[in-house]
């Protein structure tokens, strides 16, 4: 049995848990727990657009009970690419028993505007771990970092410098820096792996 906790990962609104990033992501992971990972239903559908926010819950609650159930006894963590992490931090409010969280680029604003995506993290209790990017347009810093400071939950952020919504390095920039994107994914991977070792130790 792999060891460590169970890391249910879910994939961000625009790619399938088949994706390229998510494969990639998931290989990572695999060090740190046993990796489990799944698709909301309009995505299993053929659908492009998400599906509303309570049923997105209540896929994201479904895979959960049956990760728990094929490999029990774990801690549990929710990891989320953008969407996913979102997504999980309403499933962890309500499930009080899960050790952490880990957003991977957390959409804390709305693709389309509007106001910022907080209200779930200032009612969450459950350690949560923040990998963003510094030219995330989805989740500027600084507005985090406000969010953060009203919190009750412990809090954790990991900055990948230059990184995108995608946690991707622009070339040129990270060329002008001598950092790789292998380094910067091995980085956060660290951060990572220290958060766990915090908070989802069996």
């Amino acid at each position: 049995m792999t060891p460590g906790p169970l890391l249910l990962f879910a994939p961000g609104a625009g790619a399938a848990s088949t994706s390229a990033w998510m494969r990639a992501w998931a290989a990572r992971l695999a060090d740190l727990g046993a990796v489990a990972t799944f698709d909301y239903a309009y995505r299993l559908a053929g659908r492009k657009l998400p599906d509303r926010h309570d049923a997105l819950v209540a896929a994201h609650r479904d895979a959960l009970a049956r990760a728990r159930a094929a490999a029990p006894g774990r801690p549990v963590v929710l990891v989320g690419k953008s969407m996913g992490g979102r997504i999980g931090c309403h499933v962890a409010h309500e499930a009080p028993d899960v050790a952490a969280l880990v957003c991977l680029g957390y959409p804390l604003r709305p693709v389309g505007g509007g106001p910022p995506r907080d209200a779930v993290l200032l009612a969450l209790r459950t350690p949560v771990l923040f990998v963003q990017g510094t030219r995330d347009r989805l989740c500027p810093l600084d507005e985090l970092a406000r969010v953060r400071a009203r919190m009750a939950a412990p809090s954790a952020l990991h900055v990948v410098e230059g990184g995108d919504h995608d946690l991707a390095l622009a070339r040129r920039d990270a060329a002008a820096r001598g950092v790789t994107q292998a380094q910067a994914d091995a980085a956060a991977l660290a951060a990572v792996a220290a958060f766990l070792r915090a908070h989802a130790a069996r």
